[in-house]
Formats: structure tokens, C-alpha cells, sequence
């Protein structure tokens, strides 16, 4: 991991099929994990970025082949994914007016479907973008949380009172 503000870059590319979702979720666990997060953090990372993945494979494509990429930049302190397809990309201000304010109090019976992808995705990460130019890009950033313990704490010597 570079610490001088460059990022080391991994790159994947999969079919847009279900079933490789797994093989995105196993690359940004290893990613995390090597970034340093917590075991809760990757837990949230591998899921907002399986999130990210259905919406591509459920409606970029509409039916037909396609690839989703994942890249992940490591820095120092904070992980960037972006998940991106080439598939149809669609207005981000219509589909939140369609969904609407989230009732916290409304019974699940209530709640639309549709777009609660995208309001997990902002409820793990720490920053979440979508852009449509073409395509969908979905980026998203868990920062790195330090536990504030000294770098000297091996050296801390107990004295007899």
C-alpha cells in the first residue's frame, strides 16, 4: 500500500450474470482486509459492492451480454471502489422521486422496491457517487478507522510503586 497519496489499483472484470457476484465479493474481502479495515467494515464493503453488482446485472444489460468492473484503489487511508457497466443508465433524480422519503415507522409491507440497493449502498460507505454518463459508476469509500493506540506501545514498561 503506497503512502505517499497514490493508490495501488486492482482491477476485475466479470460477466453481468449472478453468479460471478461471489467472485466480487471475494476480491474486495481480500482488498479490505488488506487496507486494514475492521471484520464489520469488509462485511459492509463486501455487501454494498454485491449490491452495486445486482443492480448492474438486474437492469444494465436488459437481457443481453455484458461485463461489470470492479476497481478498487487502495490508499493509505481509505479504500475507493467503483463498480461500473456499460449497460443502459437511467435518471438518478427520477428514480429518487419515485421511491420517496424512506418512513422509517412504515411496515415492511409498505416499502417499494426498487432503489434500496442504492439506500443500503449509502448506508454502509462512508461517501457514495453514481454517475450515468454511460453506463452506470458506482463509487464508493470506507475510510480506515485507526484504533488511536500509540506506535510505541510495546515500549511502555510497568514500574514497581
Amino acid at each position: 500500500m503506497n503512502i505517499n497519496g497514490s493508490a495501488d489499483v486492482i482491477d476485475l472484470t466479470i460477466p453481468a450474470r449472478l453468479e460471478y457476484i461471489g467472485v466480487a465479493r471475494l476480491l474486495v474481502s481480500g482488498v479490505a482486509n488488506r487496507a486494514g479495515l475492521t471484520y464489520d467494515d469488509i462485511e459492509d464493503v463486501k455487501l454494498a459492492v454485491a449490491e452495486a453488482c445486482t443492480n448492474a446485472v438486474q437492469h444494465a444489460y436488459l437481457e443481453q451480454e455484458g461485463s461489470i468492473r470492479i476497481q478498487c484503489q487502495l490508499f493509505c487511508d481509505r479504500l475507493l471502489i467503483q463498480v461500473a457497466d456499460d449497460g443502459v443508465s437511467f435518471d438518478m433524480e427520477r428514480e429518487k422521486m419515485k421511491m420517496g422519503p424512506i418512513d422509517r415507522e412504515a411496515s415492511i409491507e409498505t416499502i417499494t422496491e426498487g432503489g434500496l440497493g442504492l439506500f443500503l449502498i449509502h448506508s454502509l460507505m462512508d461517501e457514495v457517487d453514481v454517475r450515468n454518463d454511460q453506463g452506470i459508476v458506482v463509487s464508493m469509500v470506507k475510510y480506515v478507522q485507526r484504533d488511536g493506540v500509540a506506535e510505541d506501545v510495546d515500549a511502555f514498561t510497568r514500574t514497581e510503586i
